[in-house]
């Protein structure tokens, strides 16, 4: 441990990992992957979603890169058998960052993975994030009512956790009693209780949320939905007359309403609490330097007949300001569902989410298809980038 500590210490370690999350920040990384293989120690930086792969310093450096990292977030750096997680505070370039780090053994070492959150960058307006401005209206009506369930749905990494930020960001008012339930907290927001779920000493989800409704909050927020507990606990809350924000890991809007079903949620209690349903996913904006108009060919145009006639489409070439990807940033595409009476019915019969998508298209709804497609036409992404991350509807 003693040999440990004094390799950490030393000029040129404590340099690269300067260097490194300099680097990141340089890049725009969302994430730092340091990783020991038998030969080569890799590290990796994701940029706008996909992982991009950097320098190799020594493998002999693994040892004294990784305590050093655990030194700065307060872990132990004796305990190389279990996972561990933890987080640290630095300047760079002048700018406030939040790393949160995360280790695992792995067969050559352990691996780590550092998450990038910069305070200073955080936009919470629904408008920069992706929202077209009739969605934006009417989850921000739906964000009104006093009571009900408001879900946010998609995989890890579709920037859920950023749209439920906006929205207690636009609820965030003096009137207003605000408490969250979150693993990790991500972001600190002024005037929002927030706590952070500690599995190992019993607070969990549940044991959390059965202790702030006594809180007398007038807005929770759950950040996530995971077992039957916690989903009965958030529609008894809305119920109750509080507004419940929460996400779920599903593929679209509909498939929320089954997975509540599944956890054993009677149909007539999540008729009478969930609001909407947001399900998002994450494409990269084109390059505004170096994007480049073309002709498509006719069977791709036809895709965009119910939009647009000739739109005018725009493809990746790459430069020197976005690192030669010909993509810079990220926007969400976004499917909306509103529970109409139509809906609701529907539910209380026992139909499947292809029922309730149908329903949801018939009330005028845009598939996040649909949704990338407009964005597809306004030149902010590609198709290829749209199809990356949806199925065609």
């Amino acid at each position: 441990m003693e040999q440990l500590k004094e390799l950490a210490s030393e000029a040129p370690v404590i340099k690269m990992v300067n260097q490194i999350i300099q680097r990141a920040v340089s890049s725009k990384a969302s994430d730092i992957h340091i990783e020991p293989f038998e030969q080569v120690l890799k590290i990796r930086y994701r940029v706008d979603g996909l992982l991009r792969e950097t320098e190799h310093p020594s493998i002999n450096m693994a040892p004294a890169l990784i305590s050093r990292i655990k030194i700065m977030a307060h872990l132990n750096i004796a305990e190389r058998r279990l996972p561990q997680d933890g987080r640290f505070k630095i300047r760079v370039h002048g700018a406030t960052l939040d790393l949160r780090v995360s280790t695992v053994p792995t067969l050559h070492g352990e691996s780590m993975v550092l998450r990038l959150l910069q305070r200073d960058e955080l936009n919470l307006d629904f408008a920069s994030l992706g929202f077209e401005s009739a969605t934006e209206k009417r989850l921000l009506e739906i964000l009104d009512r006093p009571h009900g369930i408001v879900v946010v749905t998609g995989p890890t990494g579709s920037g859920k956790t950023t749209s439920l930020y906006a929205a207690l960001n636009y609820l965030n008012r003096p009137e207003r009693k605000i408490l969250t339930v979150e693993d990790p907290v991500e972001y600190n927001i002024e005037g929002v209780n927030q706590i952070q779920v500690k599995s190992s000493i019993g607070l969990g989800f549940s044991e959390a949320l059965r202790s702030i409704v006594r809180q007398d909050p007038d807005v929770i927020m759950i950040g996530e939905i995971r077992d039957q507990e916690t989903a009965k606990i958030a529609v008894q809350s809305a119920l109750t007359g509080h507004l419940v924000l929460s996400s779920l890991h599903t593929n679209d809007a509909a498939g929320s309403i089954t997975r509540f079903l599944d956890m054993g949620i009677e149909a007539f209690l999540l008729t009478s609490t969930v609001n909407a349903v947001v399900a998002q996913r994450l494409v990269r904006n084109l390059c505004p330097h170096c994007k480049q108009s073309y002709t498509p060919p006719a069977e791709i145009l036809a895709r965009f007949s119910a939009i647009q006639e000739s739109p005018t489409l725009y493809k990746a070439v790459g430069c020197d300001q976005c690192g030669g990807s010909g993509y810079r940033g990220r926007s969400a595409i976004i499917e909306m569902i509103e529970l109409s009476e139509a809906m609701q019915s529907l539910i209380l019969q026992g139909k499947d989410k292809h029922a309730l998508a149908a329903c949801a298209k018939r009330e005028g709804a845009k598939s996040m298809y649909e949704d990338g497609l407009h964005k597809v036409a306004r030149g902010v992404t590609t198709l290829e980038e749209v199809l990356r991350v949806t199925q065609e509807s």
